[in-house]
């Protein structure tokens, strides 16, 4: 190996650390785009497209096909199961620019990641429990089309807060104020106010 250009890249574009000129590790295990789909269980055409956001990476061979890195796998499991939860791509891209992308995370790596995740995810949990144990009840959405709206939302007073589904936002939002309105206990009857 002979260094062409004297900025330390040998002739065949690894550096003397083992790094290619792309800042990747020589030896990591490349895939073709079918491999990975196939195993990933995605198309093609996802991995583009995740490519094309800036989700994944890939390098071209001599001859301009792609191949991706095995562990862009590990990254697929977790863009799909983020947005299996709703996350926004916009969301996940965020967590994953914090990635390294000259290797593969390590463990250390994903713990890091779920540390910072984790407030956002316990919030999304709330909501979602709140969804599934509220829904069939008034959310404060303003239809007044169940017989218990009247009563724990009399004339759309959460209106006044703001749009949608005034129960089911988080309290966290700067706008809500449930002591005016408040759902009477099961099985209670609503006070004449």
């Amino acid at each position: 190996m002979s260094d062409t250009a004297g900025d330390g890249i040998a002739g065949d574009g690894i550096k003397g650390d083992g790094i290619k000129g792309d800042g990747i590790a020589s030896d990591a295990v490349w895939l073709k785009p079918g491999q990975v789909a196939r195993r990933a269980g995605v198309a093609v055409s996802t991995l583009h497209y995740y490519e094309q956001l800036g989700l994944i990476r890939s390098r071209r061979t001599a001859g301009d096909r792609r191949e991706y890195r095995r562990d862009t796998l590990r990254l697929i499991a977790f863009i799909r199961a983020s947005q299996t939860l709703g996350i926004p791509l916009a969301r996940i891209k965020e967590a994953l620019d914090d990635l390294p992308h000259q290797r593969p995370p390590t463990k250390r790596d994903w713990a890091r990641l779920a540390r910072v995740w984790r407030s956002d995810l316990d919030e999304r949990i709330e909501r979602l429990v709140a969804l599934r144990d509220n829904l069939a009840n008034c959310i404060g959405c303003g239809c007044l089309s169940l017989s218990a709206c009247p009563y724990t939302n009399p004339g759309d007073k959460l209106g006044a807060e703001g749009p949608g589904a005034r129960r089911l936002l988080p309290a966290s939002d700067g706008l809500t104020d449930r002591r005016e309105v408040a759902s009477p206990a099961p099985g209670s009857r609503p006070s004449n106010r």
